[in-house]
């Protein structure tokens, strides 16, 4: 009956009934997948397609605003949460920073106290022979006074074990003296205090080298010579490697602060950026280690 149908050019295929359905909806419906097939074969549509719903702007400008209003509901929260997370990693930042400065401090304390006790020592257990017999006192000596005395390496031990004594206990003094609360003051006093205890180990060590000269004696001299190069590469190495991470971290710091600068113009533009620009810097700052 339907391909009969179907075979009428007068049979109108885009008919509706009052369901707002052709017979394509209907064969659906009842389930009759064959009719539905041969509909569709000879161009029957669904009243859907022939028919689109009338949409009601006014409905349509609601369900818009609706969307947006809970859309902006997600970025909010999801700018909070983000915000939050951001807040407690700098925390955790700030500690770590807070717990290394403080272990630094301490370290650079018993350092300078070391370094003054074997400054302090070294003066008075110089090796050579001293004029200790009253009743026995060379021409030009007096009591007390070393053999290697008059030496210019015995003067370049002299003044640069001084010098370096007189560092540790300077250092001794600010560390057990001055107390530094705000994380930036910490910095910039280790940061000197860092560069004293750089000046102070040089000291010690040409001092060293230059005594090592007089122990050795003339006939040994390439033994000092050999102790001067190995400990000038591994101080020079040392120190170089030390110079490279401090202008590294301070060319970091400046790029950071020019990040933090930007990000700072563009906050009241969005939530989102800032926070982005905040994790950004936040992941930039977490570093295993730097030198002050």
């Amino acid at each position: 009956i339907v391909k009969l149908l179907l075979g009428y050019k007068e049979t109108d295929i885009k008919a509706v009934n009052r369901c707002d359905e052709t017979a394509f909806d209907i064969a659906e419906k009842t389930g009759h997948l064959e009719i539905a097939s041969m509909l569709q074969q000879h161009g029957v549509q669904s009243a859907r397609a022939i028919k689109p719903v009338a949409t009601n702007p006014a409905r349509e400008l609601k369900q818009t605003v609706s969307d947006i209003k809970h859309e902006v509901h997600y970025q909010l929260e999801h700018t909070l949460q983000t915000r939050k997370q951001v807040q407690g990693i700098a925390k955790r930042i700030n500690k770590m920073h807070s717990e290394g400065l403080n272990n630094a401090i301490n370290s650079t304390t018993v350092v300078a106290v070391l370094i003054a006790t074997v400054a302090f020592a070294a003066i008075f257990t110089v090796p050579g022979q001293y004029v200790d017999d009253l009743n026995d006192i060379p021409p030009g000596d007096s009591l007390g006074e070393a053999n290697i005395a008059p030496k210019p390496a015995f003067i370049i031990f002299f003044i640069f074990d001084s010098i370096a004594l007189f560092i540790s206990l300077a250092v001794v003094v600010v560390q057990t003296s001055v107390v530094v609360i705000d994380s930036k003051g910490k910095k910039q006093m280790m940061a000197i205090i860092n560069k004293l205890m750089w000046f102070a180990c040089v000291l010690v060590s040409v001092a060293f080298l230059a005594l090592s000269f007089i122990v050795v004696g003339k006939d040994e001299k390439w033994l000092a010579i050999g102790v001067t190069i190995i400990g000038t590469s591994i101080m020079a190495t040392t120190l170089g490697t030390m110079c490279y991470w401090v202008i590294r971290h301070r060319i970091e710091a400046s790029n950071m602060r020019s990040i933090r600068r930007s990000s700072q113009a563009s906050r009241s533009r969005s939530w989102t950026m800032s926070v982005m620009s905040d994790s950004e810097i936040l992941n930039n700052e977490f570093k295993k280690m730097y030198a002050i």
